[in-house]
């Protein structure tokens, strides 16, 4: 590897000085993204119950079931790999971290379309900011400009992401969230007339399919709240931090959304709203009311600085978790090339070639806003398969680990609340997963033929390609000196050898801050051939 044993400690020990204040802004930036008000704010009030139903049938289950797996692995990298691997086995974990990674992989334009219509909005003409906006060729150039951006950043290592994120998420995300909602009490309290029925109902009419179908995608607005444990490791204090900014984080996530939407419903009538550009056209909407024109240029440019740490989170995460895939030997050497920094270079940069192609392929589309659709529901429904993976493995992982030291643990004694909260979460995952692949009416996606074609078969082709990769694994791929923990149920001395090195590392540095838990986890190591290897084999 590139990279020397003294290098990858020298890194780890940089990055273990993240906070809790700095994983929450992480936490909020990977999963708050503004563009996605405008899909809700058409629904006025009843977006309030898709928000709050969403929260309590995926976002709480996915905040508490990924803060009980990080912390019951808080030395062991690899985050969904991780956590599947060690309930399943290594091809299911490796499925799971490669889902994530390329549903990611594939959002990139999605999101970055919206930080290149906030750019367009610079200019003080509205007509002509909207006309740049719906320029496909426009949308490409910024699309990739912000993302290879984002790309170099990523390759200055985690001290870089952590400084970008934080700075990026408070100013591009939380304040003009905060700005946006302000602006909307301001212009109600002033006598402004809402183009929101506030009369309407709470409970959405389910009789009416297509409003389910785009609905539904709500989901997702709450996806990535697991994406930081790939980070676990550079965590202070993992045991108890990471579960603190997961619900710090997920509290924060539904009061945005929530109050954002119905800030944008009040400004916009329904009929209005542009999935793509509302967002801009409603803060360019107040500040014009309220007599602060001058800071649309601002908010533009602080909403792509927004998008621009959001992707940020995201190229150091999943990337990060593939790589540790490939330190354990289940990707071609290539892959687990770093550079000086330790990061993985490679797959960044096979990553944004990908990122290339596709946004080349929104000049097919019929439309900027049918492009963007037709990505967002196929990486809805790739992070969908990832997130049943992860409910599963919960679940397994009390009975195959029954005996692991759990720090935040679901329910004091029994399985019953891990049942309940990973089921709840994991129905709801499947139901959002159906629904996911009916188009809705609601956008002009050309034919219906080409929408399915591009979801079923880049299901199909994205699920089965790590299972391809695997096919060829050689043994050459393994490399010497990887610090990867291995999984538990490999139960050879060698691995037993290095994951009680990890755990008594993990011990000392963690000595003063979790003592008990430091010292459990260092007896469970020990113990952990004859306790859990006889309910798990290496497949």
């Amino acid at each position: 590897m590139a990279n020397s044993s003294g290098q990858n400690k020298a890194t780890v020990k940089q990055a273990a000085k993240m906070g809790v204040f700095t994983l929450v802004i992480m936490n909020i930036v990977a999963v708050v993204s503004l563009r996605g008000l405008p899909a809700e704010a058409e629904y006025g009030v009843s977006s309030a119950f898709y928000y709050i139903l969403a929260a309590l049938i995926f976002l709480i289950p996915v905040s508490l079931v990924a803060a009980e797996l990080a912390a019951m692995f808080p030395y062991q990298q690899g985050g969904m790999f991780r956590w599947v691997g060690e309930a399943f086995g290594d091809k299911p974990g490796f499925l799971g971290i490669w889902l994530q990674w390329i549903e990611s992989t594939i959002w990139y334009p999605t999101v970055l379309t919206f930080g290149a219509v906030s750019l367009a909005f610079i200019g003080m003409d509205h007509v002509y900011d909207t006309q740049l906006a719906a320029n496909k060729y426009y949308t490409i150039i910024v699309v990739l400009a912000i993302y290879w951006i984002a790309t170099i950043i990523s390759l200055k290592g985690m001290g870089w992401v952590g400084k970008v994120s934080k700075i990026g998420g408070l100013v591009g995300t939380i304040i003009p969230a905060i700005l946006l909602v302000v602006c909307g009490a301001v212009y109600l309290i002033n006598g402004g007339q809402s183009q929101m029925d506030w009369h309407g109902s709470f409970i959405p009419d389910f009789s009416n399919f297509n409003n389910v179908v785009l609905a539904v995608s709500i989901f997702l607005f709450y996806a990535g709240m697991e994406m930081s444990g790939v980070h676990v490791r550079e965590i202070k204090n993992p045991t108890v931090n990471y579960p603190k900014a997961v619900i710090i984080g997920a509290m924060a996530t539904v009061a945005i959304f929530v109050l954002g939407t119905f800030a944008l419903g009040v400004i916009i009538p329904a009929k209005d709203i542009n999935l793509v550009q509302s967002l801009l056209v409603g803060f360019d909407n107040y500040f014009s009311v309220l007599h602060i024109k001058w800071l649309s240029p601002i908010i533009a440019i602080a909403l792509a600085f927004g998008v621009l740490a959001g992707v940020l989170t995201w190229v150091a995460g999943p990337s990060k978790g593939v790589f540790a895939v490939g330190q354990a030997g289940y990707l071609p050497k290539f892959f687990q090339k770093t550079n000086k920094n330790g990061v993985q270079k490679n797959i960044l940069y096979v990553q944004g070639a990908a990122v290339t192609i596709l946004s080349f392929l929104m000049v097919l589309m019929p439309s900027v806003e049918s492009f963007y659709q037709i990505l967002s529901q196929l990486t809805c429904i790739l992070y969908l398969i990832a997130y049943l993976l992860m409910f599963a493995a919960a679940i397994r992982l009390r009975y195959s680990m029954k005996n692991a030291p759990r720090p935040f643990r679901l329910g004091k004694k029994g399985n019953g609340m891990m049942w309940l909260i990973s089921g709840v979460g994991f129905i709801g995952s499947l139901t959002a997963f159906i629904f996911s692949f009916f188009p809705p009416n609601q956008i002009s996606m050309g034919s219906n033929a080409v929408w399915f074609t591009v979801l079923i078969a880049g299901t199909l082709i994205f699920v089965g390609l790590p299972f391809i990769i695997l096919k060829f694994k050689k043994a050459s791929w393994n490399s010497l000196g990887t610090d990867f923990v291995p999984f538990h149920w490999d139960n050879s001395p060698q691995a037993a050898a290095l994951r009680q090195k990890a755990a008594e590392t993990f011990a000392s540095e963690n000595a003063d801050a979790v003592p008990d838990h430091a010292q459990a986890l260092l007896e469970h190591a020990k113990s952990v051939n004859k306790t859990d290897t006889s309910t798990m084999k290496d497949n």
